[in-house]
């Protein structure tokens, strides 16, 4: 079992709150202990968890899941998102790239693509740095602490003077009924008007996210073009998003 997939299973051992065991948690993984530990020192400097006396439990919350959390979770579905969006992508296209740890998924099979990319955060940012195919136009604003991404009046303002061919958009919620959504308010109001700027829209969101709905309104469903989730999205809500006029894509 490789780093990411043991730091998902202690992560979601550890997702009820309780004290789980150092011991217990090596069982679960099928790792010796001294590895477990070394797993847990890299969580704990995350701020993902915190060590006890041959223990560890969790710092996350019902909140938002902290980006370095949902970084390590579903890496192989959110791989397969990335891949099956990127080629939906021509060359020569304009596109936002939203952000979040599923887009970055997306960047990262960019970097030898024809484009002209304006990421929403720094880490997709730091994913096209290299790639000399692509334009890479960074919009200002503030940058959200954690998460890395672009806020506020100044990135908002470059929605106003940009017209884009597709937006790869990310979500914290996505329902039938309640459409893309997201926890943090300013980072909603920038999707938003990324949307709106945009001719396309094309949804990454991975299964995890559905019938979720976080604070902030940032569409309807049926704005969103094209859909790219896993097969692990459940069929009644995959059913009402087609109903709303979305083109899903199960990968």
């Amino acid at each position: 079992m490789d780093v990411a997939m043991r730091h998902e299973l202690i992560l979601q051992r550890l997702r009820g709150g309780e004290r789980v065991a150092v011991g217990a948690l090596a069982e679960l993984v099928g790792a010796s202990e001294m590895t477990v530990r070394r797993d847990l020192d890299v969580l704990e400097r995350d701020g993902l968890l915190r060590r006890v006396r041959g223990a560890a439990v969790s710092m996350l919350t019902g909140e938002e899941t902290p980006y370095a959390a949902r970084s390590r979770q579903r890496l192989e579905a959110k791989r397969r998102i990335g891949e099956a969006v990127a080629d939906l992508l021509d060359d020569g296209e304009t596109v936002v790239l939203d952000g979040g740890s599923t887009t970055l998924e997306v960047a990262r099979r960019l970097t030898d693509r024809r484009l002209t990319v304006l990421p929403l955060s720094l880490h997709a940012a730091d994913a096209l740095r290299g790639a000399e195919s692509v334009r890479m136009v960074l919009p200002g604003g503030d940058i959200r602490p954690g998460e890395l991404a672009f806020v506020g009046p100044l990135t908002e303002y470059a929605f106003k003077v940009m017209r884009f061919d597709t937006m790869v958009l990310s979500s914290c919620g996505l329902s039938a009924r309640d459409g893309v959504s997201a926890h943090d308010l300013a980072e909603g109001a920038v999707k938003k008007a990324a949307v709106d700027a945009s001719a396309r829209i094309v949804a990454a969101v991975d299964s995890s996210k559905f019938g979720r709905t976080a604070f902030g309104r940032v569409c309807a469903a049926d704005e969103i073009d094209v859909l790219v989730t896993d097969r692990d999205a459940p069929s009644d809500e995959v059913e009402r998003l087609r109903e709303a006029g979305v083109e899903v894509r199960l990968v």
